[in-house]
């Protein structure tokens, strides 16, 4: 759907690149003409990811561990990122979620899911906008959030809480760095199951088909229709588009936001006819 140079002569950091949604986002990114760098804590993985996605799409492909959870990792990588050239853009992609009954929750869990994806998306971002700030450079950012952003939920609330951060991290840098140069942005995706996520927050196979379901379009999303939403907000060509949150989720949030909507699926076409007006 896209030209095949829309991302030629960007060069890109994924965080949690080398696996679900993060690596389809780069494996498109890199069949655009972007040159990719990923990180995550697991070396082995991203090695793996690293060589496949360079042999499918012949595209250059970097990579370092780092836990963006630690501040100082995440400044020793974008140094060594930028001793290579500076990035073009960022992808806040890195994740970590589970389901649980938040009673029983401990410090423990809530900073590991918090310090992940709040506190390790906040270095990620602040650390590359301070070297395109002091370079004069424009540059996008691109944050992976959840519709639960804006109505938390119940069960995955250390992950509501950091994702609500995120987004106002994006909206507020978008004001404060927009005239700057530096546009930020954010995908609220729905259910795209990844191998991992899912056998964390949907372990029970029903469990997950109901979850894959629950939207108006009745599946869950596709991979590459979320790589090319993530493609199409990091080019140049969508540059006046600076703050927003882009939901695809089938409408399920706003399926489930109206009051009524959960009766279409109780009421037969007799039930229907017998509430029409009398002539």
């Amino acid at each position: 759907m896209f030209r095949n140079d829309l991302l030629a002569g960007k060069r890109i950091l994924i965080t949690g690149g080398g696996t679900g949604i993060g690596r389809s986002i780069g494996r498109r990114y890199l069949s655009l003409g972007a040159e990719l760098v990923i990180c995550g804590r697991r070396e082995p993985v991203l090695a793996e990811a690293a060589e496949s996605l360079q042999h499918e799409t012949g595209g250059k492909v970097a990579f370092k561990a780092c836990d963006i959870r630690e501040a100082a990792q995440v400044e020793d990588l974008l140094g060594w990122v930028w001793q290579n050239g500076p990035l073009h853009g960022l992808v806040n992609n890195a994740a970590g979620n589970f389901i649980a009954q938040s009673e029983t929750l401990s410090p423990r869990a809530v900073d590991a899911v918090l310090g992940i994806v709040l506190h390790g998306s906040a270095y990620m971002t602040l650390g590359c906008g301070k070297r395109w700030l002091a370079e004069g450079r424009h540059a996008s950012v691109l944050s992976i959030i959840t519709t639960y952003a804006w109505t938390g939920s119940a069960y995955v609330v250390p992950s509501a809480m950091a994702k609500a951060g995120v987004l106002a991290l994006t909206r507020s840098l978008a004001v404060e760095w927009g005239g700057r140069g530096i546009r930020l942005n954010a995908i609220a995706p729905g259910p795209f199951p990844t191998e991992g996520a899912w056998e964390r927050l949907v372990p029970k196979p029903e469990l997950a088909a109901a979850f894959e379901a629950k939207n108006p379009l009745h599946r869950a999303g596709h991979h590459d229709e979320l790589a090319n939403l993530a493609s199409f907000l990091m080019a140049d060509e969508t540059g006046y588009i600076n703050g927003e949150v882009v939901t695809i989720d089938g409408g399920e949030w706003l399926q489930g936001a109206g009051q009524f909507n959960f009766i279409g699926g109780m009421m037969s076409p007799a039930d229907w006819q017998k509430l029409r007006p009398k002539k």
